[in-house]
């Protein structure tokens, strides 16, 4: 699988299957090998592009703090489909991914065809709110610079994700996970593209800004998905490829 240079960091991507593209990005400490179930179900008549995020998995884990960014992981996004001959995709991420998907229509509304929001949040309007996630992520940060890879816990998505080490997720966490304003939140009424808002029934940090983004976001198909909990696709991925299969054929 290829790798791309992004001024001299290199990312990791895969690329399965014919047909409309579908871009999807990982949650914060996972690798895109959390959607080998997806690419399984959909490689045969969709094109779905995968990757690692900087600081992850099988891509680079730059020393720079400054190369960890909301800006370098959109722009990371953006060269992996021109490196793929791709001129516009359905966008789609779970958790930080999903949050990086809303950024990058920010920036890319012609790029993006339709938008697949799973299990995340679109961010915070208030200073204080956005100032105690981002005290959380850093923490994060500090705890893996401290401990390691022991940090990383147990979860699902956790569990079958390879890092070589906890550096890079560190930087994520500081410079990635932490959001700098109120743009992607304030971004979701001009949403002009199909949209899916999936949350697991079980997520409970994630179900109320669902139902927001739901509200916001014209148009917009609101599932919940029984039994599962933050990581839906892989606690229920027959629910999970079942609305994502409807809402794909309506996109069309």
């Amino acid at each position: 699988m290829p790798h791309l240079n992004r001024d001299g960091v290199s990312i990791w991507y895969e690329d399965h299957g014919t047909g409309p593209v579908i871009l999807l990005s990982h949650g914060y400490s996972a690798t895109c090998r959390m959607w080998d179930g997806q690419i399984a179900a959909f490689h045969d008549r969709y094109r779905v592009i995968v990757w690692d995020m900087r600081g992850h998995g099988q891509s680079d884990y730059p020393a720079d703090p400054a190369a960890y960014s909301e800006d370098a992981t959109v722009a990371d996004m953006a060269a992996i489909l021109d490196a793929c001959g791709v001129d516009s995709a359905i966008i789609g991420g779970l958790s930080l991914g999903g949050y990086m998907s809303l950024a990058f229509h920010l920036r890319h509304p012609q790029r993006t065809r339709a938008l697949m929001l799973f299990d995340t949040g679109p961010g915070f309007k208030s200073d204080q709110a956005r100032e105690t996630w981002n005290a959380r992520a850093r923490a994060r940060g500090d705890e893996l610079e401290a401990r390691g890879l022991a940090a990383l816990g147990q979860s699902d998505e956790v569990r079958m994700s390879q890092h070589r080490s906890a550096a890079g997720l560190a930087g994520a966490a500081r410079g990635m996970l932490t959001q700098r304003d109120d743009s992607a939140i304030r971004s979701l009424e001009t949403i002009r593209v199909p949209t899916l808002v999936l949350v697991g029934a079980n997520d409970t940090n994630f179900l109320t800004a669902a139902d927001y983004m739901a509200a916001k976001i014209p148009g917009a198909e609101k599932v919940v998905v029984p039994d599962a909990g933050h990581a839906a696709n892989l606690h229920q991925p027959a629910a999970f490829n079942r609305a994502m299969e409807g809402f794909l054929a309506r996109v069309g």
